[in-house]
């Protein structure tokens, strides 16, 4: 049977390249969630299969990872953790599509709008009917056990990235703080991630 390339199919290339960065060599990996057709990646260093790997979960964020925003820490979280990870040689970056913490691009815009007049990050995406934060880690912990993951150290600074793995199976040995990217633009934000939502931030 042939591909839509032309190309038979048990010949086709497996979706894992070499992915040259400003903080070195990666490989990467696509991957397909048949719940909703979205597509998700990781971003890795070395044999993470073996031992306990340095991993950062980042839910894609188009105004900080691609802009340069400084409405939020994203884009320099995504760096530093690109850095940390190619500095121990073992991890990865699992980037999925859900952003907004969720809930789109389009509502994101709209929430920005009402925190533009007041309104603070979390009452915003409540004021729009939708969740304070709409992500779901399940196919994340499956993209990480196809590549036999089962134990990590985990960037972040959200405990539900934490418990959402853990219920999925995946040893957490780690919590490693990410403090990045603060700034006077972003400081509001800050605030209530660390108050209203459990994010543990020095804010």
């Amino acid at each position: 049977m042939l591909g839509t390339s032309g190309q038979p199919l048990d010949t086709l290339p497996e979706a894992d390249a070499i992915l040259p960065t400003e903080h070195g060599e990666f490989r990467i990996r696509a991957f397909k969630d048949p719940s909703d057709g979205k597509e998700h990646s990781i971003l890795y260093v070395g044999d993470i299969s073996k031992g306990t790997p340095l991993v950062r979960m980042h839910s894609e964020c188009l105004t900080g990872d691609a802009f340069g925003s400084l409405r939020c820490d994203c884009g320099p979280q995504l760096q530093a953790s690109m850095k940390a990870v190619q500095e121990s040689g073992s991890g990865a970056i699992v980037y999925l599509r859900q952003e907004g913490r969720g809930i789109g691009l389009h509502a994101k815009m709209q929430a920005y709008a009402l925190q533009d007049v007041g309104y603070d990050t979390l009452d915003a995406n409540l004021a729009l009917g939708l969740p304070a934060d709409g992500r779901n880690y399940d196919f994340a912990a499956e993209m990480l056990y196809s590549m036999g993951v089962t134990s990590v150290e985990l960037i972040t600074n959200n405990p539900d990235k934490k418990a959402q793995l853990m219920d999925n199976g995946i040893e957490v040995k780690s919590r490693v703080p990410i403090i990045v990217g603060h700034c006077a633009q972003n400081r509001s934000y800050l605030l209530t991630k660390a108050a209203r939502m459990g994010h543990i931030l020095p804010v």
